[in-house]
């Protein structure tokens, strides 16, 4: 796992569309967005974690 800067990397916030922060990214795929309860997050994760990689 890698935590990005938003403000110093402009290129990955624009790429994965960062317009509020917290922003969690799986698989190259957003998997939540914003302060969440543990729960929700977790879920997110894991349902990203089951779906193929996108191209």
């Amino acid at each position: 796992a890698d935590m990005v800067e938003a403000i110093e990397f402009p290129q990955l916030s624009q790429r994965y569309g960062v317009m509020g922060v917290p922003r969690t990214i799986a698989n190259d795929q957003t998997a939540a967005e914003g302060a969440l309860p543990e729960s929700h997050l977790l879920n997110q994760i894991l349902l990203a974690a089951d779906r193929p990689k996108a191209a």
